[in-house]
């Protein structure tokens, strides 16, 4: 099936999206004329493997434990494909397949996918809509699901933002500010212990505007394990009225971009291994990435992505982009 790519656009923004993935291939800033988000250049290159870049993951965005859960006294054995552990739905994820196109307006697009039964390891035969929206100066992601069997789900858009007009510039003059006083605490794998860390006096600490590029030093400065030469961490969303979760901005560019969500969680990667055929490099980008907790279906105590048979679930990420 070949990449087919469509626009949403108002007078302030023009979205463009693929099929391969649902994918988000430019979040343009019409009065800035910047284009928001990193893409792969060529769309063709969407339908081979690639580092998730601005698509929907799933069936489980984020890390389970040995690739394994249980539903009841059920044992389910997923497809890894990070060691003995399975990240983003596992090695043929909803990233990396052809969506249909339900329906498609001047500010909205609506993208769904069948996930059979098995696939990957996961029970249930799984319905998506991935659903593109704008509103004024509001880029609104939706998803809404449903499976004839009780099944985990976690979805999320896996866009690397970088705010300045030449990407090259990496992310080091962003400011990030985080809407989270806790942190999941994780092994050397990545995986979360089940345990919450408060962020005061850490480098976590993104309670104010923090310039990531100072962050990043920290763990330059640290002779640490490659994976964490940079940011893969889940915060815990403190609950709030407005759905606040975290705010980016540039003070070379003067763009700034709100994230609003009803999701518990926003795992922050800073692209420390991000690397793609010599056009995408580490710290080009910043994911800020609204879920629910990885390897949740094997912590009681994290909010539960356990879905019942035949219930429609929905969630939504609201972006205001000034």
């Amino acid at each position: 099936m070949k990449v087919e790519s469509s626009v949403i656009q108002n007078k302030y923004l023009r979205v463009q999206t693929l099929n391969y993935g649902a994918s988000l291939f430019e979040v343009y800033h019409k009065k800035k004329k910047i284009n928001l988000i990193l893409n792969l250049g060529l769309k063709k290159y969407y339908r081979f493997k690639h580092p998730s870049v601005g698509s929907t993951c799933g069936r489980y965005a984020g890390r389970i434990l040995n690739s394994k859960f249980k539903i009841g006294k059920k044992k389910f054995n997923l497809n890894s494909n990070e060691g003995k552990n399975i990240l983003h739905g596992g090695k043929v994820g909803f990233s990396s397949l052809p969506w249909k196109k339900l329906n498609h307006s001047k500010n909205k697009i609506v993208y769904q996918l069948l996930s059979k039964d098995s696939d990957q390891g996961f029970p249930g035969d799984l319905f998506v809509n991935c659903i593109y929206q704008l509103r004024n100066n509001f880029l609104i992601i939706k998803y809404e699901y449903k499976s004839n069997k009780s099944t985990h789900v976690n979805l999320t858009n896996h866009s690397y933002w970088n705010l300045e007009k030449n990407k090259k510039n990496m992310i080091f003059n962003h400011e990030l500010k985080i809407n989270s006083y806790k942190y999941l605490q994780i092994n050397k794998n990545l995986i979360p212990t089940g345990r919450l860390k408060n962020v005061k006096k850490t480098i976590y600490d993104f309670l104010h505007f923090e310039n990531i590029g100072r962050k990043l030093n920290y763990f330059k400065n640290k002779k640490l394990n490659i994976k964490f030469k940079g940011f893969d961490n889940t915060f815990v969303v403190k609950k709030n009225n407005r759905n606040f979760v975290a705010t980016l901005k540039n003070n070379k560019s003067k763009i700034q971009v709100d994230f609003f969500s009803n999701l518990p969680g926003v795992q922050l990667y800073s692209a420390q291994n991000l690397n793609y055929k010599k056009k995408l490099f580490p710290y080009q980008g910043i994911c800020l990435e609204t879920q629910y907790f990885p390897d949740a279906p094997n912590k009681k105590n994290f909010p539960i992505t356990l879905i019942k048979p035949n219930k429609r679930y929905k969630c939504f990420t609201k972006i205001k982009i000034n």
